[in-house]
């Protein structure tokens, strides 16, 4: 695992003290981690959401919701 540099930032708070508080940013490549797995978490529970509701639909036999629930569920399909 390579070395992470710290990186600091500066910044001045509004309260009447005489110091200069420092802190720590995350790195990038956390972020983009983070944000990758976040996205994917949302995508899979939205698509099981969706299925679970199509599958609502299917067994109450509303067909006016189901093809609502399809046209918002095709996304997910076209990968």
């Amino acid at each position: 695992m390579k070395k992470h540099k710290v990186v600091y930032r500066l910044q001045r708070t509004k309260r009447k003290r005489p110091y200069v508080t420092a802190k720590r940013e995350i790195s990038f490549e956390v972020k983009l981690a983070t944000r990758l797995m976040l996205d994917e978490f949302y995508f899979t529970w939205n698509k099981n959401r969706l299925e679970a509701q199509i599958n609502a639909c299917i067994d109450n036999k509303d067909e006016e919701r189901f093809r609502e629930l399809s046209a918002a569920y095709r996304p997910y399909v076209l990968e």
